[in-house]
């Protein structure tokens, strides 16, 4: 990683849940943090409030807007991209315009923000695309789309791992199991089921997964990349 003592960070979607936990994780870390939102207003100023990151306006499903973005924001040390959309249902009846919205966020979106993001970074930077174990296991009717997207993002990682490699720029996927937000609560109408499929009966936190990105954007972490780091409470075992 670089020497650097304060490190330079964007994570794309950090208003809520997962994404704010690794805004605060960083945020604590002493790193200079910004981070996208673009769906309250009130949970990102709460966000920028409480860790001090910079909060921006920003909608991961627009190309351009993200590579416009990257572009002001200038040279990254970290990029975490961790904006997704979950759309359930029947995949005969879901409504096509919303499966490519799905795509531009969940696949277009770290495709263009990771590539923009590497025209810039300095050696020895980090890449952290938040993935599912949904990408490597669908044990439930409905998350067609949502898992292909995931899955995708495997692909991307090991593919980018070797683009980057000569300059040091690490590329990993974390795939979070069922995790306590407000997306998908820990009492939520579908615990039974999820639980049913865990090692550990039990949600886990977002600290948690907030940790294991931290990680893998530090030091320690400078030999791992194009490689998927589930934590799922034992979900994909």
């Amino acid at each position: 990683m670089l020497a650097s003592a304060t490190r330079k960070i964007l994570v794309i979607g950090g208003s809520r849940g997962i994404g704010a936990a690794i805004v605060a994780r960083f945020a604590a870390e002493g790193d200079d943090v910004s981070f996208t939102w673009a769906g309250s207003q009130t949970a990102a100023e709460a966000v920028a409030a409480r860790t001090g990151a910079h909060a921006i306006r920003s909608d991961a499903s627009d190309r351009d807007a993200t590579i416009a973005l990257l572009r002001e924001i200038g040279p990254l040390d970290v990029l975490v991209y961790n904006s997704a959309l979950l759309l359930p249902g029947d995949p005969l009846t879901l409504e096509p315009a919303a499966v490519d919205h799905l795509i531009d966020v969940n696949i277009r979106g770290p495709y263009f923000a990771s590539v923009e993001a590497a025209r810039q970074m300095s050696e020895g930077g980090r890449i952290i695309l938040i993935g599912s174990v949904h990408g490597d296991r669908m044990p439930f009717e409905g998350l067609t789309a949502y898992g292909m997207s995931k899955s995708a993002l495997q692909g991307l990682a090991r593919g980018l791992a070797r683009d980057f490699g000569a300059r040091d720029i690490t590329v990993n996927v974390v795939q979070p199991g069922p995790t306590n937000t407000d997306m998908n609560p820990h009492d939520g109408p579908l615990v039974q089921a999820m639980h049913d499929e865990m090692a550990l009966k039990r949600h886990g936190t977002a600290e948690d997964v907030a940790h294991l990105v931290v990680y893998l954007a530090g030091p320690h972490a400078s030999g791992i990349t194009g490689a998927m780091h589930t934590i799922d409470g034992g979900f994909g075992a």
